[in-house]
């Protein structure tokens, strides 16, 4: 199994088990990790899962498709060069991933 490492703005960190094909977002959600709001709850609506990759993750993940790109966009926080939504960040098996939430989503 693999796991998640949320910190958040304030430097504070939470680490989470994660299963294979599960979004960030999803983990998040389910684990009560603060700082993720998932208001459209995945479907790509929104910018309110937001978050920083950590460099060294960003290799492994797929890029970002269209959609993605668009959406960050109007986060309440300025997009980054490793911004991406945690409702499009799948885990992978054998693959920790590491993300900061930003200050806020909304």
């Amino acid at each position: 199994m693999s796991k998640v490492v949320f910190t958040s703005a304030a430097g504070d960190t939470r680490e989470v088990a994660a299963a294979a094909g599960d979004s960030v977002m999803e983990v998040a959600m389910r684990n009560g990790v603060p700082g993720i709001v998932a208001e459209c709850g995945g479907s790509l609506s929104c910018a309110t899962c937001h978050v920083f990759v950590a460099e060294a993750d960003l290799a492994v993940l797929p890029p970002m498709e269209e959609m993605e790109d668009e959406m960050l966009w109007g986060t309440a926080v300025d997009r980054q060069p490793n911004s991406r939504l945690s409702c499009q960040v799948r885990v992978t098996d054998g693959h920790d991933l590491h993300v900061t939430t930003p200050e806020t989503q909304i």
